[in-house]
């Protein structure tokens, strides 16, 4: 019984750390903390599942999150320079924030998007065929 209530905890775990990260932009220790009483597991368990997915963050990302492709179709086609591109145009490189709290840019593994290499992933929004015109053009176009 006690083995049945864990792995439904598991399986409850990963959609509600989804939800954390939905509504807050990202998972905070103090959520982590939170579902791990409530699922009755260890911390490391809920933290080693909120570090594990590449959508998922622990710290507070931007309004907009960029996720460039690095797959080998999209590192193929030199996603390395749209990474480049968006570096210069924003003034910021991986994993970091721009100071105003518009955008997060992160690389990241396949995005679904093979056919489109090089692509970057916008919240949502994929967008592929990617050189530097279109990606100053997405860039100034969002909100």
């Amino acid at each position: 019984m006690v083995k049945k209530q864990k792995a439904k905890a598991r399986d409850a775990l990963l959609g509600m750390i989804k939800e954390q990260q939905d509504s807050q932009g990202h998972v905070s220790r103090e959520a982590m903390e939170h579902l791990a009483r409530s699922f009755s597991l260890p911390l490391g368990e809920v933290y080693g599942v909120a570090t594990f997915y590449t959508f998922l963050s622990t710290k507070s990302q931007g309004r907009h999150v960029i996720r460039v492709c690095q797959s080998m179709p999209c590192h193929l086609k030199d996603s390395g320079q749209v990474v480049d591109w968006i570096s210069q145009e924003l003034c910021l490189e991986p994993g970091q924030t721009t100071p105003d709290g518009r955008f997060t840019l992160e690389v990241t593994n396949c995005i679904g998007a093979c056919d489109q290499a090089p692509a970057m992933l916008i919240d949502d929004v994929v967008y592929g065929g990617l050189d530097p015109q279109k990606v100053a053009q997405i860039l100034r176009s969002m909100d």
